[in-house]
């Protein structure tokens, strides 16, 4: 079982009680003394897998009380959220292989905003990254394309409604907000990247897309990787409807970011970047069209989430500002 192992849950601890319910009336897995192995594992939340000795039963469990702390209504409402998010994009058929958005399986707000996830099995993106970054990008293409199905299938699936492009300009700025809060971006580099953003706002091809619903958060930790062309979806607490290229951009923007960390040079994720777009625009009746499309956009996009990146703390100050300087150069794309 992946995860590092840390124990076992406590039969008087009220979660071995909702963990047993949700086995017994959600999986239709009974046992009379289950037993619960934990392993934790890596996220942004508090998030552990649960395996049942006797059966070998296992889920995910998110906890959502930590990071809010004292807000216990704003932890509630995104364990919520999450919940609706996974039944609303299970109910576009995509459950099953190839493209299986994982089963919530409950919640409850007393129990630390608890969110109880089926268990999915499979390998994290940044494994393929990894061996690209290293030169053996073959495993890497393999995913990409199998990662851009999953991503056309939902967009397309879901398609309807004005893109809202304001929005993602917004998004922009908030990511110039934040940075220029933490030290990391001088007052002349805001100015002329939320610019740069406005005259973005000016093109019409920017705002012509029908809206989505999106993953909301295409990084390489939110997809599994069974065989063949399988792929599970999971974190779904940033989903919302949007322009198709918020996903396709930030996957983009991720790996450019390996590469740029592993090699010092971002152009090296060029081909996967290109591999990955060419293969999701082989899903629209019109590939070489829906390609055109799709690269026209792209910079802004990437640049979006450069900006994103570099707001982190543990990236050292001369890394962030080479992201920085890269989200620049893709804005300025804005004329070509």
């Amino acid at each position: 079982m992946d995860g590092r192992f840390v124990g076992f849950v406590s039969a008087q601890d009220p979660l071995h009680g909702f963990l047993d319910r949700v086995l017994r009336e959600r999986l239709g897995v009974r046992t009379p003394y289950p037993v619960f192995r934990v392993h934790r594992l890596s996220g942004s939340n508090e998030v552990y897998a649960y395996e049942e000795t006797a059966t070998g039963t296992r889920l995910v469990c998110k906890f959502f009380g930590p990071r809010f702390g004292w807000d216990r209504d704003k932890a509630a409402w995104t364990a919520g959220c999450e919940y609706e998010g996974y039944r609303t994009l299970r109910g576009y058929s995509l459950v099953g292989s190839p493209h299986h958005v994982v089963r919530p399986l409950a919640w409850e707000r007393d129990i630390n905003c608890v969110l109880a996830l089926e268990y999915y099995r499979g390998d994290l993106l940044i494994r393929a990254i990894d061996r690209a970054v290293g030169g053996d990008g073959r495993l890497l293409r393999r995913r990409l394309t199998a990662l851009a199905w999953y991503l056309a299938t939902q967009h397309n699936r879901t398609a309807g409604g004005a893109v809202d492009f304001a929005a993602d300009v917004s998004y922009l700025d908030d990511q110039l907000r934040v940075l220029s809060d933490r030290g990391r971006i001088g007052g002349w580099e805001t100015d002329e990247l939320r610019w740069l953003g406005g005259l973005w706002a000016e093109r019409g091809h920017m705002w012509a897309d029908q809206a989505v619903w999106l993953h909301g958060d295409a990084t390489p930790a939110n997809f599994l990787f069974g065989g063949g062309q399988n792929v599970g979806v999971i974190d779904l607490e940033r989903m919302k409807r949007g322009d198709r290229m918020f996903d396709v951009g930030r996957l983009a923007g991720e790996l450019q970011h390996a590469f740029l960390r592993g090699t010092g040079d971002p152009y090296r994720a060029e081909p996967f970047i290109g591999h990955f777009l060419w293969e999701y625009s082989c899903h629209f009746p019109d590939r070489h069209a829906a390609f055109s499309s799709i690269t026209r956009r792209l910079p802004f996009y990437m640049a979006q989430n450069m900006l994103r990146i570099a707001r982190n703390d543990y990236l050292p100050h001369s890394y962030a500002g080479r992201l920085v300087g890269r989200a620049r150069e893709l804005l300025q794309a804005v004329s070509c």
